[in-house]
Order: C-alpha cells, then structure tokens, then sequence
C-alpha cells in the first residue's frame, strides 16, 4: 500500500510541475504539451487509485480518459494549425 501510496505523491509532484510549465510555456504548443502531460499524468493517478483501493475496475476509467484525451489533444491542435494558417483548405 505505502509503494502505491508513494507513487501516487510522486505522479501528483510531475502534475504540478506540468501545471507550472502550461502556466509559463513561451508558445501554445508548450501549452498543448504540458495539458496532455497532466491528461497522461491523471491516467496513471486513477489507475494507481484503483489499486490503492484494491478496485483494479478503475482500468476502464483510466482508459477511457486516456481516450479522451488523447482525442481532445488532437482537436486542439487541429483548431491551433487552423488559426495560425487561415489559407490552409477546408476539407481537411
């Protein structure tokens, strides 16, 4: 318990610090980055909560907000690559 519990604090730290990052990031895609970080980070925290609670169903959640995620990414970068090259076809 006290090796998930670690891990847990541990993924919480990466989290701020990729809060921290998208707060201060130069560019949008250092924002896009450090957002998709915390998105990959909360994956592994509901997964590591579900063992903590010796609830391994929580799997699914995680996957499934990986999912999300990684598809919300992709939208937002999609829109960005649109704003910044107005010329670009509409098709796409």
């Amino acid at each position: 318990m006290l090796m998930y519990a670690m891990a847990a604090v541990g993924i919480l730290v990466v989290m701020a610090l990729a809060l921290v990052r998208g707060f201060l990031g130069p560019s949008v895609f250092d924002r896009v980055l450090a957002v998709n970080m915390v998105g990959t980070k909360t994956t592994l925290l509901i997964a590591v909560y579900g063992f903590l609670t010796d609830r391994p169903d929580f799997l699914d959640i995680a996957l499934t907000y990986a999912l999300i995620n990684f598809v919300g990414v992709v939208a937002v970068l999609k829109f960005v690559e649109r704003v910044a090259d107005p010329r670009a076809p509409e098709d796409l």
